[in-house]
């Protein structure tokens, strides 16, 4: 299993209505992206986020959390959540909004301009 379907399932159910919605394999599982930028996805059966390099300090002093580190080197505006600090519905919610909210700050990239892929 690259990742966790029934969650990838419950992510997009946050993500699927929004404009620039997109989804692509990547890192061994899938991401979410929106309007051309990678806005979280789920590797194996973590969360992954993308957020400012800020709210990822602030989140990682949150239980179930830790960087994302595949070079052996943490990722400032990345991390990760695990099933248990993702496995409620208002959490899931809440790290995926302040995810997108994160986006949202990013210029739409012209390619993604034509709709999901």
């Amino acid at each position: 299993m690259a990742y966790d379907r029934g969650l990838a399932d419950r992510v997009r159910s946050i993500l699927e209505r929004r404009a620039g919605f997109a989804e692509r394999k990547m890192f061994g599982g899938i991401a979410f992206l929106i309007n051309g930028h990678m806005c979280c996805g789920v590797l194996k059966t973590d969360l992954m986020l993308r957020l400012t390099p800020e709210a990822v300090t602030s989140g990682l002093r949150r239980p179930h959390t830790r960087p994302m580190d595949f070079s052996g080197k943490p990722m400032k505006s990345m991390m990760f959540v695990d099933a248990a600090g993702s496995d409620s519905d208002e959490a899931l919610h809440e790290w995926v909004e302040s995810a997108v909210a994160f986006v949202f700050t990013l210029a739409p990239k012209k390619f993604a301009q034509s709709g999901p892929r």
